[in-house]
């Protein structure tokens, strides 16, 4: 689907009111739709291996792409084994995105400590590239050590993709990645982000990195779907990276408040439709077509699609066959 240049593709959502399973509806659609890429994500529901492989097992075979997957809870040879144990039980081909997730994952859930972000990002994009490439990787860096290990199965030989956000990580990326991915963003800062990741690239002689962006959608949402979103929002809004993004969008009231200690239920009431808006795609025919051009011109190569899900639309159908449509005219 879509031009070499400009691919589409589809990330599975976790909204937090919506039945987890839902994310085996969207996974069938995205099939079924012809989508470029499957995005495998994870958040508080799934392992990602696991729902991976399922989605592996079904029939089809559009390829798939785990993570971002947190650098600070799982070591570079628990990520390769994972990503080699989907690509052999599935037959599929199998890319991998780390990132660096919040603080509140890391540190709250699994007791861990965030180190040196851009650094760690750069030093487990080295040692992935060796050990899914077959390679018995012996590495000593400022955060990530390796010796000794190789895969035990088939290497993947996959693509890796970094997370990234502010100059440092990005820059990292830039010298380590195959593709950089973003989140929550306008436009405009994708055209910010590109041109440093292009930079960095040059300065790295090394080509530079696609640039892939998720991307919330939803056709013709109704208030409630418009709700779920902004829901979904909260939780970014006073996360490191993310906070910035916002305020420089033009929502650093709902930051500052969100950062403030507030409870969510206060944090949401202040959300407005305006802020999923501003890094998403939402409306008609006309509006989607609208936002996916002004992405692709501020130099996004792959358009992620997360597309927001309701009960009378668990595979966000309405919207994925909205957007396939459109990339096909």
């Amino acid at each position: 689907m879509g031009t070499t240049d400009h691919l589409l593709s589809v990330s599975l959502p976790y909204w937090q009111d919506r039945d987890p399973l839902d994310a085996l509806a969207v996974a069938e659609a995205a099939e079924k739709l012809g989508y470029h890429r499957l995005w495998v994500g994870e958040m508080a529901t799934f392992d990602a291996f696991a729902v991976a492989t399922a989605i592996g097992l079904a029939p089809g075979r559009i390829p798939l792409c785990v993570g971002p997957l947190a650098v600070d809870v799982r070591t570079p040879a628990t990520i390769a084994m994972g990503v080699a144990s989907v690509a052999a039980l599935t037959g599929r081909s199998v890319d991998v995105a780390i990132g660096s997730s919040s603080t509140v994952v890391v540190s709250g859930w699994h007791g861990r400590e965030r180190r040196s972000t851009a650094v760690h990002l750069a030093e487990s994009a080295r040692i992935l590239r060796g050990l899914l490439a077959g390679e018995k990787v012996e590495f000593e860096g400022a955060v990530e050590r390796t010796a000794g290990y190789r895969l035990r199965l088939a290497p993947p030989h996959s693509s890796i993709t970094v997370a990234a956000f502010g100059a440092r990580a990005l820059a990292a990326a830039a010298r380590t990645a195959d593709r950089v991915v973003l989140n929550l963003v306008t436009p405009e800062q994708v055209s910010r982000c590109a041109t440093l990741v292009r930079e960095a690239a040059d300065r790295a002689n090394r080509p530079t990195p696609a640039i892939a962006v998720w991307v919330t959608a939803a056709a013709d949402p109704t208030a409630d779907l418009l709700a779920s979103v902004r829901r979904g929002a909260v939780g970014y809004l006073r996360a490191p990276g993310y906070d910035a993004m916002f305020e420089e969008a033009g929502f650093g009231e709902v930051v500052r408040l969100a950062r403030s200690g507030a409870h969510p239920r206060e944090v949401l009431v202040a959300v407005p439709d305006e802020l999923p808006a501003a890094v998403g795609m939402f409306g008609d025919e006309a509006a989607l077509a609208r936002r996916l051009d002004a992405y692709r011109r501020a130099g996004t190569d792959e358009i992620v699609v997360v597309p927001a899900t309701s009960a009378e639309d668990p595979a966000g159908h309405h919207t994925l066959d909205t957007l396939a449509r459109l990339d096909h005219a």
